[in-house]
């Protein structure tokens, strides 16, 4: 660990946080402890928080407000508030990060064997821009452990899977492939991941002739399998509009059950600061708002209400996550916002939703999906 500095053990933190530690109500002592973690590197700062909530004791999930529950892909979600891929990569953490009062973990990103990923240093916090950049490119355990975690919980929540490709395989549409027949059994949804910008030539599967194949082949695993869990779709913020029109006309073909809007991106707004914004990968985190919500208000359209969307992108406060439900998402994730504000960010958030349900006089969430789409589909 950077500067000396070790993960405490399962023992030293039950000492510390006493045999009652109840994870949320005590959920400050993560957040207080946000500005020791920045002193770490990046990656030795979250390995330090997954130890630590591997080692509390389980809570189940909150009750949230009846008015916050979703309906989507043939499942029931709580409230809309999902954890964002890449923070529980290998399925480490789902029940602890539920009990904060998540409405979805979404596991991974997980390939069929495991990789160690790019080269350290690969994550870069923008302070000064609240974003972050990696190139950590799939660096994961691999399937085996993943399913060994899945299949020992006690299911109180919705966990998904997001799947990827080992940079060296011959064949990354049989990877994914793989991934759904591995999953699908243990995971509540499946996520076909071929937006990363870490793994070279990944992002060339999201042309329509590669992913009409990648679809067909990945869907009729899934139904093969004796078990017809929803199989998603998480696309970059990057494409250029004919290249969307061609994902969603293919994903609409296919019959995907949803899509996830979006991974992070490749470009640098010219309004970043901070030192680390010419490191090369993915920016996430609140430079990528803008971009990413655009990018969920043209695919919301494009769908007709064909499928439902998951808003990812930038997503730090209440009023960002009503910007997205109001640009077209059923659902929504985030993980950089965390870095930031930290867990607490999770109630904060479903309060805000409420208060703004208040506010508009409806029911519920379901009446303001998409409002605002025409309007931020046609920002330049």
């Amino acid at each position: 660990m950077a500067g000396g500095v070790h993960p405490p053990s399962r023992e030293t933190i039950l000492r510390c946080t006493g045999s009652n530690f109840s994870l949320r109500g005590n959920v400050n002592l993560f957040d207080l402890a946000l500005p020791f973690a920045r002193l770490l590197d990046p990656e030795d700062a979250h390995r330090l928080a997954i130890r630590g909530l591997s080692a509390l004791p389980q809570r189940p999930p909150p009750a949230d407000d009846a008015r916050l529950k979703v309906e989507a892909f043939g499942l029931t979600f709580p409230n809309p508030l999902g954890l964002a891929a890449g923070f529980d990569k290998n399925a480490e953490v789902p029940d602890a990060m539920l009990s904060l009062g998540f409405g979805f973990v979404e596991c991974g990103t997980l390939t069929p064997r495991p990789q160690t990923g790019n080269p350290r240093p690969r994550i870069f916090r923008l302070p000064d821009d609240r974003g972050v950049i990696n190139r950590l490119g799939f660096n994961n355990e691999g399937f085996a452990p993943a399913v060994a975690r899945l299949k020992s919980r006690v299911r109180r929540g919705i966990v998904g899977a997001n799947l990827g490709a080992n940079k060296d395989t011959a064949d990354r549409t049989d990877d994914y492939v793989d991934g759904i027949k591995t999953f699908a059994p243990h995971a509540d949804y499946l996520t076909i991941n071929i937006s990363s910008p870490n793994t070279p030539g990944l992002r060339d599967l999201q042309a329509a002739e590669a992913l009409d194949d990648l679809l067909a082949r990945a869907l009729e695993a899934r139904d093969s399998a004796g078990t017809r869990k929803p199989v998603l779709l998480k696309i970059a913020p990057d494409l250029s509009l004919p290249e969307l029109d061609d994902v969603v006309k293919v994903a609409r073909a296919r019959r995907v059950d949803g899509m996830i809007v979006s991974n992070t991106t490749v470009s640098r707004p010219d309004f970043l600061r901070d030192v680390n914004r010419k490191e090369s990968g993915g920016l996430s985190g609140k430079p990528l708002f803008d971009l990413s919500t655009r990018m969920l208000a043209r695919t919301y359209i494009r769908v007709e209400n064909q499928f439902p969307l998951i808003g990812v992108g930038g997503i730090d406060s209440a009023e960002t996550a009503w910007k997205k439900i109001r640009a077209g998402a059923t659902l929504l994730q985030l993980y950089s916002g965390m870095v930031y504000r930290g867990f607490g960010l999770v109630d904060e958030i479903k309060s805000g939703l409420l208060s703004r349900l208040n506010a508009a006089g409806g029911p519920s969430l379901a009446a303001n999906i998409g409002l605002d789409a025409r309007d931020l589909a046609a920002e330049p």
